[in-house]
């Protein structure tokens, strides 16, 4: 059987993805960058959905990092159908407080792996019946939102690719998704080093991991563009859209300051 493969999968979104597929019964690779977390999650999930579960670690953020997943699953035999670029993180604050390497990690893990990635393996999900490819975006991919101004910009790239790519694969066997949540429980806030009144205002509205995986397979399953989680965050996208950009950008970045 075809494999589901997940990155960032030892915690949060990704985490709660592997169990959705699981119950599925899909087979599972799972990408991050701790072996310590992974193997743990790869046993649990092959000894309670009794599935097939294979795990590799590395950080995506280094260069040919990418090309190391696809070489280590053609070596190994793997097949995808389902490609899951769940993997990311943010950098809150000023731009400048960041060092430019920083910055260019951030850019590599969500942007330039998930577009290898999903480059490497799209002849081999072409080839299979049905397949699917799932990119994690984010709610702030509708805005500029200064204080996490590259993180949002690089999540606007992550969606305006996947609708792209939707519509150029629309009448192949492959689906594209991108699912966008908004604040979620995960450690994003402490990855993003999100000080106390963004950890206050997302505490408000935080989704769970499970609802946003619930969410987003089940849009990629029915073949949709784009979705975005959750009552509230469809509206904050409606509010993006309707009103002047400079105030959208002055409310998102208040959160932030």
């Amino acid at each position: 059987m075809a494999y589901a493969l997940i990155t960032g999968a030892s915690r949060g979104i990704g985490l709660a993805i592997a169990h959705e597929l699981a119950r599925k019964k899909y087979d599972l690779l799972l990408v991050a960058r701790s072996a310590s977390s992974l193997q743990p999650v790869a046993q649990q999930l092959a000894s309670e959905h009794g599935i097939k579960t294979d795990f590799l670690a590395i950080d995506l953020a280094e260069a040919g990092a990418a090309q190391q997943v696809y070489d280590w699953c053609s070596q190994k035999k793997y097949t995808l159908q389902v490609l899951v670029n769940n993997a990311g993180y943010g950098l809150s604050g000023p731009f400048e407080k960041h060092a430019l390497a920083e910055h260019t990690d951030m850019m590599r893990v969500d942007m330039t792996a998930l577009v290898e990635l999903t480059y490497l393996f799209l002849p081999q999900l072409r080839q299979q019946s049905k397949a699917y490819i799932l990119n994690i975006g984010s709610s702030a991919a509708y805005q500029a939102v200064p204080g996490l101004s590259l993180y949002s910009a690089a999540k606007a790239f992550v969606l305006q690719f996947s609708r792209g790519l939707h519509q150029e694969l629309k009448r192949t066997s492959v689906s594209v998704t991108c699912v966008c949540p908004g604040a979620t429980d995960t450690n994003f806030v402490d990855r993003a080093q999100i000080g106390d009144k963004g950890r206050k205002a997302a505490e408000k509205v935080n989704m769970t991991p499970q609802d946003v995986a619930k969410q987003a397979v089940d849009a990629m399953f029915a073949g949709k563009a784009e979705v975005v989680t959750g009552l509230l965050n469809k509206a904050g996208k409606l509010m993006a859209w309707l009103l002047p950009k400079g105030l959208v950008e002055k409310t998102a970045g208040s959160i932030y300051e």
